[in-house]
């Protein structure tokens, strides 16, 4: 019963055609904005689009380890980490953290394909 509903909130993210099952409970890919936020040092983050950060309010509860914060695995190109995105504005934000910035060679503006997993 639990992983149906846990499946049925994931739909939408599926029917978009952002995710895709795997070990994961959801894993999706997108492009994004490094942004910058007056937050905890020395991360940048990308936002998650609308329609992912629905996708992802929806099974929020299930997965959250409290204040809203979700562990997820991310990868970008060669590298892969682990970290927790975390409701922000109506939204969530993915943290690039340093080690990533520096091994991919990102910076603050640059547009980055990232796929992430929950679950």
């Amino acid at each position: 019963m639990y992983a149906g509903v846990l499946a049925s909130r994931c739909l939408r993210a599926l029917l978009a055609g952002a995710g895709r099952w795997s070990n994961a409970l959801v894993e999706f890919s997108f492009e994004g904005e490094i942004i910058e936020w007056r937050g905890p040092a020395p991360y940048l983050f990308v936002p998650l689009p609308d329609d992912l950060a629905a996708a992802v309010a929806d099974i929020a509860r299930d997965v959250t380890y409290g204040w809203g914060c979700i562990p997820a695995e991310c990868v970008s190109g060669r590298t892969t980490w682990t970290t927790s995105i975390f409701p922000r504005h109506g939204g969530y934000l993915v943290p690039v953290k340093v080690a990533v910035q520096r091994a991919e060679g990102y910076a603050l503006g640059d547009i980055i394909e990232l796929t992430v997993r929950i679950g």
